[in-house]
């Protein structure tokens, strides 16, 4: 057994997020490329100054947009989804601006915004 293992699945950990600025408990998040929703307010619940407790898996219920970068259009269950930073909500069907983030798990109307569940990862 590798005895250099630091975190056994590195499903949930304390990190510096890189969008949003500052994250607060259950907002989707991105660690580098690394999509996530924040479990924590930063910098609360023992985690040092810029970082937050994030998990990297499951699935929860986020705002998302049914438009991309060529205008709108309509999210359909299991589409690609992507955060798109300066962006309200953040997460879309934009594959030309945005970091993959997951699926959606309902549909969206196109130029709607819906609350939905959506699978992070990829």
């Amino acid at each position: 057994m590798a005895t250099n293992e630091v975190f056994k699945d590195a499903d949930q950990m304390s990190v510096a997020c890189t969008a949003p600025a500052t994250p607060a408990s259950g907002d989707p998040v991105l660690w580098g490329q690394r999509p996530g929703v924040a479990l924590t307010d930063e910098a609360a619940d023992g985690n040092a100054a810029g970082y937050t407790s994030v998990k990297f898996s499951g699935c929860y219920e986020f705002s998302v947009k049914g438009e991309q970068a060529a205008g709108n259009v309509a999210v359909a269950a299991g589409d690609i989804l992507y955060y798109e930073a300066g962006q309200t909500p953040v997460l879309n069907k934009d594959a030309t601006n945005g970091v993959r983030f997951g699926y959606a798990g309902a549909a969206v109307t196109s130029g709607a915004t819906a609350t939905i569940p959506v699978v992070i990862g990829y």
